[in-house]
C-alpha cells in the first residue's frame, strides 16, 4: 500500500464518530462543524504546501499588520526623546514575555490540544478545551497585571533603568498590563480556534485591531483638540482599549454557534487541563527562557549607557519581530501536524515539518540578509542619534544574518508541540539562555567587550538553538503513531 492510498484509509477510519465526552454543540453549530470536517480531510490526505499556506497567508498577513503597530508605536514613541525610546525598551521583553506565552506557550497547548481533539474526532472536547482555555487566561492575565504592579518598579531598575527612563518604563508599563486578562482571552481564544482550522476569524479581529490601533495610539499619545495628549502612557491605553475588544467579539462569536468550536460552560476536568498543559506549561517554559534571555541581554546592553541601551531596544525589537511573522506558519504547521498525528498519520506528520522548518528558514532569513546589509533601513525608521545608530548598526550586522537559524529552529519547535513532544526545543531554549546572557556577561563584563561581542554571543546562541531544535525530527518517539 502506497503512503497517499494508507493516508487516505487513515482518514476515513479517523473520521468514524468517537465517543463524546460532553454534550453535543447545538444545531446552529452543525453548518460549520461540517465545513471543519471537510477542512480536517484536506489536511489529511491533500498536498501539504497548498495546504500549509492556505492556514499560514491570512494569520501571516494580519500578523505582519500587528507588527506594523508595534514598529508605527515604536516610531511615535520616538518624537517623545530617548528617555521614552529607552523606557519602552525595559518593558518590551516583559510585554513579549507574556505575548509569547499565551499565543506561543499555553496558547500553543490550547492549538495542540484542539487540533488532536478534532484529529481522532472529538469534537466536544474540543469544545470543552475552549471554555478550560477561557479559565486559563483569566488566571494567567490576572498574575502578570499582580506581578507587574508589584514588582516592576525593581525590574525596571534591574535592567539599567534611571532617572526619566525609569519613569517612562513605569509609566508605560502600568497601563499596559492592566489589561493582561483580555490579552490572554484573545490569545487562547484565537489558538483555539486555529487548532480547529478557523484561521479566519482570528486573523480578521487582529487585522481591524490594527486598523483601529494606527491611528488611535497617535491621539492618545499625543493629543487632539480637546482631547488631552498621554505621552508614553498612551501606548498602553491603546493596546488595552483594542484587547478588550477583540476579546468581546471573539468570545461572542465562539458563543453563538456559528464557529467550528462551540464555547459554553462545562464542568472542569482535570484531563483537559493536562492535556492542554503537557504541551502548554514546557512551551511557556520556553517562551520565559527565550524572553529572559532578552532581559538579561538588556541588563548587559544598559551597562554601556542610555544610547546603547536604547540601540540595543530598537534593534532588538527586529529580532522580536521575526516571532510573529513566523507565527503564521508556526500556527499552521502545529494544526496539520496534530491533526495528522491525532489520526495516526506520523510520517505525513514529519514530512509537514520538515517542509515547514525550511519554509521559515528562508523567510525571515531573506529579511535579516537585507538588514544586515543596510541596517538603517531599520533603525532610522526610530532614531537619528548617532550614537543609538551605530550601536544598532553593529547588533544588526552581526545578529540579522542568524536569522535563518531562528527561522528553522522556531517552526520545528511548533512542529514538536503539535505532536505533543517539547523537549528538544526545551533543552534548545536552555543552551539559548546560557549562551546569549551566560557568554554575554563574560564577554562584556569579565573581558569588557561592547555590543560588538554582545551580538556575537546572541547569534552564537541562535545557531546552537536551530541545530538542537532540529533533534524534533530525528526522533523515531515523536513521529511513530500507533
Amino acid at each position: 500500500m502506497d503512503v497517499s492510498t494508507q493516508a487516505t484509509s487513515e482518514a476515513r477510519r479517523s473520521a468514524r464518530p468517537a465517543r463524546q465526552t460532553t454534550s453535543s454543540p447545538p444545531p446552529a453549530a452543525e453548518p460549520a462543524r461540517a465545513q471543519a470536517t471537510a477542512a480536517r480531510a484536506a489536511l489529511l490526505t491533500g498536498p501539504v504546501l497548498p495546504a500549509l499556506f492556505r492556514l499560514a497567508l491570512p494569520t501571516m498577513t494580519v500578523l505582519v499588520a500587528q507588527t506594523a503597530v508595534n514598529v508605527a508605536e515604536a516610531y511615535y514613541v520616538g518624537f517623545l526623546g530617548t528617555d521614552a525610546l529607552a523606557g519602552v525598551a525595559l518593558v518590551f521583553p516583559i510585554f513579549m514575555l507574556m505575548t509569547m506565552m499565551s499565543n506561543g506557550g499555553i496558547g500553543s497547548g490550547v492549538s495542540s490540544a484542539v487540533a488532536r481533539a478534532v484529529g481522532a474526532g472529538r469534537n466536544g472536547d474540543a469544545d470543552a478545551i475552549a471554555f478550560h482555555a477561557i479559565v486559563l487566561a483569566v488566571m494567567a492575565g490576572g498574575l502578570f497585571t499582580l506581578a507587574t504592579a508589584l514588582l516592576g518598579p525593581a525590574l525596571y531598575r534591574a535592567l539599567g533603568g534611571r532617572a526619566g527612563a525609569l519613569d517612562a518604563a513605569l509609566s508605560y508599563s502600568n497601563y499596559l498590563f492592566a489589561g493582561a486578562i483580555p490579552v490572554w482571552i484573545v490569545n487562547l481564544q484565537a489558538a483555539a480556534l486555529r487548532g480547529s482550522g478557523n484561521v479566519r476569524v482570528p486573523a480578521l479581529v487582529t487585522l481591524i485591531g490594527a486598523l483601529v490601533m494606527i491611528p488611535a495610539s497617535p491621539l492618545l499619545i499625543f493629543g487632539l483638540g480637546p482631547l488631552p495628549g498621554l505621552g508614553i502612557a498612551g501606548a498602553g491605553v491603546a493596546f488595552g482599549l483594542y484587547y478588550c475588544g477583540a476579546m468581546l467579539v471573539l468570545v461572542r462569536y465562539m458563543a453563538s454557534g456559528r464557529s467550528s468550536l462551540h464555547v459554553r460552560i462545562t464542568p472542569l476536568q482535570r484531563r483537559l487541563f493536562a492535556d492542554i498543559l503537557k504541551v502548554g506549561l514546557p512551551t511557556a517554559a520556553n517562551a520565559v527562557l527565550v524572553n529572559l534571555t532578552v532581559i538579561l541581554v538588556t541588563a548587559l546592553a544598559g551597562r554601556f549607557g542610555t544610547a546603547e541601551l536604547a540601540a540595543y531596544g530598537i534593534a532588538s525589537r527586529l529580532d522580536y519581530i521575526m516571532i510573529p511573522i513566523l507565527f503564521g506558519l508556526c500556527t499552521a504547521t502545529l494544526t496539520m501536524v496534530g491533526i495528522n498525528v491525532g489520526a495516526g498519520q506520523g510520517v505525513r506528520a514529519r514530512h509537514i515539518a520538515v517542509a515547514s522548518a525550511l519554509t521559515g528558514a528562508a523567510l525571515v532569513g531573506a529579511i535579516g540578509g537585507l538588514v544586515a546589509l543596510h541596517p538603517p533601513l531599520w533603525l532610522a525608521l526610530f532614531s537619528h542619534d548617532a550614537d543609538v545608530l551605530r550601536e544598532g548598526a553593529t547588533y544588526l550586522r552581526t545578529v540579522a544574518p542568524a536569522y535563518v537559524a531562528l527561522g528553522f529552529g522556531f517552526v520545528l519547535a511548533f512542529a514538536g508541540q503539535g505532536a505533543g513532544h517539547v523537549l528538544w526545543p526545551f533543552v534548545a531554549s536552555i543552551l539559548r539562555v546560557l549562551i546569549a546572557a551566560g557568554g554575554g556577561y563574560i564577554a562584556v563584563v569579565l573581558f569588557g567587550g561592547g555590543m560588538a561581542a554582545l551580538a556575537a554571543m546572541v547569534t552564537l546562541s541562535l545557531i546552537v538553538y536551530a541545530l538542537i531544535c532540529g533533534r524534533v525530527l530525528w526522533s523515531r518517539r515523536i513521529w511513530h503513531t500507533k
